[in-house]
């Protein structure tokens, strides 16, 4: 056991000072410079996808767009407002309010290659705590989200996303956090109360257990009904509850995946402590001999998290330039496949980033350690509506590719395309690429246009 563990944490240092040099990474086909990617979209989709981009490049519209947007609400009031945003920002970020409509978007992403995540834009924010009623309603959400996501012909092996904070106040998750620091939480004690028995958990008020007793059996209720159909891929938060929700997660994993990795833990490498998370989740694993699926991103809440320890006076828990987050993901990356390469059925991960350079490593050592494109331990994630020239050609090389579709109505979805728009700033001007591309696809189309009608 410990000395996969030990050859793990020794590998990691051989393999980062292995680092594959730039040049050896960028294979022809992976350096997404091809504008034909696009050819599957239809003029309309082009159209707006460049108009938006453009829009996202002012960074005065980025950061500003909560107020305009609540301004023009105010204006043109909920349906005029619904009218105006349904077919421009919505449309390229969310996948519709219905059912029906949500499939003719899987439906079309399916065509090309490319898998859903779909996404319940659900999350509390502190201070905001909405009641039982409230937390059951979520859970009913999210039950429908399973169904919605298994029961449909354009699933194959279908993940979606979940927020503990949808169903578990944020409040008890910052308490949690707190007692954590001072002792450990035993993860079969989680499981117990999980299977309905009545635990007592030292630190917590009688209500708050209560609370957190029915929040674990809520979950509970979520990942019996997606074992053996979706991959229930729980998203990280805010460093001043990310412990709670690990120890959440951790204890679901411990329950449910013993045959397979339907629950997976989201690791943030722009965090100084992710590595060793995720060293801690891989011993864990093992130990306890549960299967381990990790979501790996960088990062989305760089500017909150930075604020909030300057306002505590601690240390700024985010590492302090983009090199240090590229090598932390490119060395949790590197950590994931070795463990891969030797255990494929035990663990898994999405590599999910827009950052091109990632990805062809992740795809070289794939096939350095000959991982399977197609095997399904290692597979990409991208948001919709952005990154497809590197989603579409992922999927024409035969990967796996996965895009996290949010879905609900324009006021639901209204709070995540803000804060989309405001984490990916960075990712946004970084679309100029992407920008290009479309234009390229674009002139191509025009060029075609103006041939065809002079002949």
């Amino acid at each position: 056991g410990s000395s996969l563990f030990r050859s793990l944490c020794l590998g990691t240092v051989a393999s980062r000072s292995a680092a594959v040099k730039e040049a050896d990474i960028l294979s022809a086909t992976l350096s997404f410079e091809d504008p034909r990617a696009f050819r599957v979209k239809s003029w309309g989709e082009l159209l707006r996808a460049l108009a938006i981009f453009r829009l996202c490049s002012f960074s005065i519209l980025v950061n500003n767009c909560g107020k305009l947007m609540s301004v023009t609400r105010t204006l043109l009031g909920s349906r005029g407002f619904s009218f105006l945003l349904k077919p421009t920002v919505y449309a390229q970020f969310v996948a519709g309010e219905n059912e029906s409509e949500i499939s003719e978007s899987m439906k079309k992403m399916s065509s090309l290659g490319l898998r859903p995540m779909l996404a319940v834009p659900i999350e509390e924010v502190l201070g905001e705590s909405t009641g039982e009623k409230q937390y059951d309603k979520n859970m009913e959400t999210m039950l429908e989200c399973v169904k919605m996501s298994s029961s449909n012909t354009w699933s194959v092996d279908p993940m979606m996303q979940l927020k503990i904070t949808a169903l578990l106040s944020s409040e008890l998750c910052v308490k949690l956090t707190t007692l954590m620091s001072q002792r450990s939480y035993n993860l079969s004690l989680l499981v117990k109360a999980m299977d309905g028995q009545h635990v007592s958990f030292p630190g917590l008020k009688e209500n708050e257990a209560a609370h957190f007793l029915c929040g674990l059996q809520r979950l509970n209720t979520i990942a019996e009904a997606s074992v053996n159909k979706v991959r229930v891929l729980v998203d990280a938060e805010y460093t001043y509850i990310n412990p709670a929700l690990s120890l959440v997660t951790m204890a679901m994993m411990m329950k449910f995946n013993k045959d397979g990795a339907w629950i997976w833990n989201t690791y943030q490498c722009y965090l100084k402590e992710s590595r060793s998370l995720l060293l801690e989740a891989l011993r864990l694993s093992e130990t306890e001999g549960f299967c381990l699926g990790v979501k790996l991103v960088r990062g989305a809440y760089m500017d909150k998290e930075r604020k909030q320890a300057e306002r505590e006076g601690q240390e700024d828990p985010v590492h302090g330039s983009w090199e240090d987050t590229n090598n932390s993901y490119n060395g949790s990356l590197d950590l994931m496949l070795d463990v891969i390469s030797e255990k494929p059925e035990s663990y898994r991960i999405i590599v999910a980033t827009h950052n091109e350079e990632s990805v062809r490593r992740a795809a070289k050592r794939m096939e350095e350690l000959n991982i399977n494109k197609d095997g399904g331990s290692v597979c990409f994630g991208q948001l919709l509506g952005m990154c497809d020239h590197v989603s579409l050609t992922l999927a024409q090389e035969g990967y796996i590719v996965y895009k996290s579709v949010p879905y609900g109505s324009v006021d639901d979805t209204l709070p995540y395309l803000v804060r989309r728009a405001q984490e990916n700033r960075t990712v946004l001007q970084g679309i100029r690429k992407e920008r290009d591309l479309l234009r390229q696809e674009l002139k191509h189309r025009l060029k075609l246009m103006t041939e065809a009608t002079s002949l």
